[in-house]
């Protein structure tokens, strides 16, 4: 069992949690099969680390299971057995539920009900110069998603504490700050975990 755990590559989902159901967003998402409060835990990223060239140098690339962590470093799967176990199936909305606890834990943002799915505005960790149609259809709605989102002002306020450590460190840098305002009040009660980088939106 132990040696079977130490080569096994996978993220980890809160057992409030079941990934991989049919989402209203789009794909299959994360659902909260009970509450969730506040500050809770909800996933943890897991996954191979690689240099962007290594990541761009793969075969086979798995879509979507990637995120990165700080310039030029990436946490992915790497071979397909590999994609089901890393994937957090976490769609983005404009109107998220779950934030950035550092690089790749992630936190509700509020309370969440059973049954709602788990969601989090990919600006909070993409800094890409990608673009995707948005399909959460919330009130605030961005309709386009671009990974430069997170240069917003009304972005960076609404979600401050809640960035990606490695974005929040480019918003600092961004205003001459060396402050880096991450939650870290909260940790996940198991190892390792994921969070995944879901572009359908995963």
């Amino acid at each position: 069992m132990g040696n079977k755990l130490a080569h096994m590559i996978s993220s980890w989902i809160s057992p409030k949690a079941s990934k991989g159901v049919s989402s209203g967003i789009s794909g299959r998402g994360l659902f909260a099969t009970v509450r969730i409060d506040v500050g809770e835990t909800v996933a943890v990223k897991g996954g191979h680390i690689l240099t962007t060239r290594q990541l761009e140098d793969l075969p086979d690339p798995l879509p979507n299971s990637e995120i990165q962590i700080a310039d030029g470093l990436h946490l992915a799967a790497v071979r397909a057995e590999e994609y089901e176990p890393v994937m957090l199936f976490i769609n983005h909305s404009c109107e998220p539920n779950v934030g950035f606890a550092g690089n790749i834990v992630l936190v509700a943002m509020r309370d969440v009900s059973a049954g709602e799915e788990l969601t989090t505005d990919y600006a909070m960790f993409d800094t890409s110069n990608s673009r995707m149609t948005c399909r959460c259809n919330t009130g605030s709605c961005r309709r386009v998603i671009d990974g430069q989102d997170w240069r917003r002002d009304d972005l960076q306020r609404k979600y401050r504490g809640y960035f990606a450590w490695y974005v929040q460190r480019k918003i600092s840098e961004m205003f001459g700050a060396h402050q880096i305002d991450i939650r870290c009040d909260t940790e996940p009660t198991r190892q390792p975990a994921s969070v995944a980088r879901v572009h359908m939106v995963t």
